[in-house]
């Protein structure tokens, strides 16, 4: 839909004019998960470590670390669309590899990065653990849950105005566990 010619989508529309960002094209194309991990990354990047400035990226399959506000261009997207994120695929692990080198230099001493993407596989974890160590964490509360409802859990936490508890993500520790109760709907007490 997003990228077909012609589309009267105002989504569509935008990306043929320039003016639509990657946060709002992979939320389009991600639905729940995406926008929970982009809502909840906006509500929580802050200064909590003097020098930190909450900067906030997105993993794309070829281009490394973006920031969601970029605007981007269908030729983009369909290149993303061209390569898997496979940590043994060098158009995807190359340019990660680069930019979290980068990133990791330009942090600031104690500053940590969250990963809020899937913790269960190894597509993020290998790559970005090499780089950044035990200054990588992710929320726990991710252990057991799928991409909707760890979209929906970020979504609530990011409302409530409470951020998860993150703990450094050891790669060599069980990142899979038991199914977690389902979560409330929304607007339940």
């Amino acid at each position: 839909m997003l990228l077909r010619v012609g589309s009267t989508l105002e989504i569509a529309r935008r990306l043929d004019a320039g003016t639509l960002t990657l946060g709002e094209a992979f939320a389009f194309l991600s639905g729940l998960y995406f926008r929970g991990k982009l809502t909840y990354a906006t509500t929580f990047a802050s200064a909590s470590v003097p020098g930190d400035r909450g900067e906030i990226l997105v993993i794309t399959p070829t281009r490394g670390l973006l920031p969601p506000g970029m605007p981007i261009t269908g030729a983009l997207l369909r290149e993303f669309a061209g390569v898997d994120l496979s940590p043994d695929d060098p158009r995807y692990r190359a340019p990660l590899e680069r930019d979290a080198q980068a990133l990791r230099h330009r942090l600031p001493a104690g500053a940590r990065v969250v990963l809020l993407g899937s913790i269960a596989s190894d597509k993020y974890v290998s790559v970005l653990s090499g780089v950044f160590g035990p200054r990588l964490h992710y929320p726990a509360d991710f252990i057991g849950r799928g991409d909707m409802s760890r979209g929906g859990l970020l979504l609530r936490s990011a409302s409530a105005g409470t951020p998860l508890d993150c703990v450094v993500l050891d790669p060599s520790a069980s990142r899979r566990g038991a199914r977690p109760p389902k979560l409330a709907p929304l607007g339940a007490s």
